[in-house]
């Protein structure tokens, strides 16, 4: 006998079934402690929801969605100034300016939703998008209408799961990819990494680490962000604003609340020079990942110093200190994470958009108006 779930929606989460974390075991990205920095400290223009799917009181399927309001940015990006760049934001903002996504837009990677071993995949998605439905109707209610629905972001293999009838109206898409470093067994500190490098990139990673000398690396504590918060936001802000697309802004105040929320899973790296803070990097322990966050630098130091060079260089080590398996480098500055020795990793979506004659040509638009990324992968590696 075919089972028939069904699912509930939360607004926040003091009302996630107790059972949630059990579920959500795989990922730090569904738990409690991290769906409470979205509630406390999402993007303004970002509204959240939790979703439990259920046979019968049983939580079978858990999953979060977003829900994006383009209206409220004042900027997609300033790096690009175009013709397609300009068409690409009165598109945005006229015709797809409300975006439903069932995943997490500030993160690289499935972090949608997790289903129980002793379910049935196919009907847990399948009411999945009747919460979609639900959702929507909720965000009609309060007089926003959804443009466009979405799912990220996918392994090739995964995208099986979603082949049912409940999604063939959606819109298969890749984006940038994910780059992932794996760090080897027999690697116990930085210099076994370096070690591995062939000359050329052994060459790189002395200049960059010269070129650091004077500055003060130091982890910050939750007190520390606070009193820095206003330097923080300004040197992230300049950073994410330079990106050829942006959806959202973080608030003032993420960091702390992400430090406050994750504590010791959540590491803030800051540098210094003469006492002033001109650059950071953030990183989240997630089991046997560690994902790189945002980070943000002073643009006219960043060049001089190799920062951003040396931040990856710095992930790396902790990685290979702390025995993580994989650092998670995400998406963006592609060449130079692969120079470090990050490889790519594909990764898929799913989108929809509400007016039918739109999404007949969904794929033509989104092919003309995704920002191309052309780069060159590196091999840092000796053979």
């Amino acid at each position: 006998m075919k089972a028939v779930y069904s699912h509930t929606i939360y607004s926040t989460i003091n009302h996630l079934p107790k059972e949630w974390n059990e579920l959500a075991a795989s990922t730090i990205f569904l738990s409690k402690e991290y769906l409470a920095i979205l509630e406390k400290s999402a993007p303004i223009n970002m509204s959240c929801h939790f979703i439990g799917i259920f046979d019968k009181e049983t939580l079978v399927g858990i999953a979060v969605s977003q829900f994006i309001d383009l209206n409220q940015l004042e900027s997609f990006g300033e790096r690009d100034q175009c013709i397609k760049s300009s068409v690409r934001n009165i598109v945005f903002k006229n015709f797809c300016s409300h975006i439903l996504l069932i995943g997490n837009n500030t993160l690289t990677g499935q972090n949608a939703f997790v289903i129980s071993e002793n379910a049935n995949p196919t009907e847990v998605l399948k009411t999945l998008q009747k919460a979609v439905i639900a959702l929507k109707a909720i965000f009609k209610a309060k007089g926003k209408k959804v443009h466009m629905c979405g799912l990220k972001d996918f392994c090739e293999d995964k995208l099986i799961l979603l082949e049912i009838s409940e999604f063939k109206p959606y819109l298969r898409f890749s984006t940038q990819p994910n780059m992932i470093f794996t760090v080897r067994d027999h690697w116990k500190t930085e210099e076994d990494y370096v070690a591995a490098l062939s000359k050329k990139y052994r060459d790189q990673y002395k200049r960059a680490r010269k070129k650091a000398t004077g500055l003060v690396k130091k982890q910050l504590s939750l007190k520390e962000i606070i009193a820095q918060e206003n330097v923080i936001y300004d040197l992230y802000h300049h950073v994410a604003k330079s990106a050829p697309f942006n959806t959202f802004f973080l608030p003032r105040n993420h960091f702390a609340v992400f430090k406050e929320q994750l504590q010791e899973n959540f590491l803030f790296y800051g540098y210094f020079e003469n006492d002033r803070l001109i650059g950071f990097n953030t990183l989240i322990k997630n089991g046997t990942d560690l994902d790189t966050y945002f980070l943000g630098y002073d643009d006219s130091l960043q060049r001089e110093k190799m920062l951003y060079l040396n931040m990856l260089y710095d992930m790396i080590g902790y990685a290979i200190k702390e025995q993580f398996k994989t650092v998670i480098f995400a998406r963006t500055a592609l060449e130079i994470k692969s120079s470090v020795g990050a490889t790519p990793l594909k990764m898929y979506g799913l989108m929809s958009h509400d007016n039918t004659f739109i999404n007949s040509r969904l794929d033509f638009l989104f092919h003309y108006l995704e920002p191309e990324t052309v780069w060159k992968e590196r091999h840092p590696f000796q053979e």
